[in-house]
């Protein structure tokens, strides 16, 4: 029977169909990562056209058909809307989507990775925050809900390198990413979670290369 569900959850990529429509990718926490259908989004006035945008976060109510959903209704919270004038954090946040899309299952709850990605997002605002370790810290939290993260780096890293690596293991998505690391530590552990993921991800990720690219133009 066709019904209506309401989910929680982040614009992973949003494509025009047709003349009017548009396809969405949607990590949610109810239902993992699934494919849904904004009817007439396009069209001018479309009360559906905010909630289509690349990034919106917030509650979807999606009509169950038998294939596909589609989106019925959205309230949406954050619109992330200092990606639009950030050039680079644009790209980190496109970068975690893509991760977010690799890991996502269909019919599979995701409320943890969710989260995880929803804090990297807001992590990228925060003025006194290093971009670059927002990058690892949400690699190894992401490999950690894969069950593929080790309690320990098992590369040789420095002290303060190993604690981090503790830290964001045994901490929430919701804190695992307000810290710092002096360079000699970022160095290690920045290290230890690239080894991880070369040796567990068989995917190059177009938009890490893009926003690899993008930093070294800035050196």
């Amino acid at each position: 029977m066709n019904e209506w569900i309401r989910v929680n959850g982040i614009v992973l990529s949003s494509m025009p169909i047709g003349e009017y429509d548009r396809r969405l990718l949607l990590l949610t926490a109810e239902l993992g990562k699934i494919s849904a259908f904004a009817k007439g989004a396009r069209r001018p006035g479309s009360q559906l056209l905010s909630a289509t945008r690349l990034f919106a976060a917030g509650q979807f109510d999606l009509y169950a058909g038998r294939s596909s959903y589609t989106v019925k209704a959205a309230a949406i919270k954050n619109f992330f809307e200092f990606l639009s004038e950030d050039p680079e954090a644009l790209c980190y946040a496109s970068y975690f989507a893509e991760i977010a899309d690799y890991f996502g299952q269909e019919n599979a709850e995701a409320g943890e990775l969710l989260k995880t990605l929803y804090m990297a997002l807001r992590s990228l605002s925060h003025e006194k925050l290093s971009r670059s370790l927002v990058r690892y810290v949400y690699e190894l939290k992401t490999l950690q809900l894969e069950g593929e993260a080790p309690p320990q780096p098992d590369i040789e890293v420095g002290e303060s390198a190993a604690k981090a690596w503790e830290y964001v293991l045994s901490s929430p998505p919701e804190k695992c990413y307000f810290f710092g690391l002096a360079p000699e530590g970022f160095r290690d552990f920045s290290r230890a979670v690239a080894d991880l993921r070369s040796r567990l991800v068989d995917k190059n990720f177009r938009s890490l290369r893009v926003l690899e690219e993008f930093l070294s133009l800035q050196i």
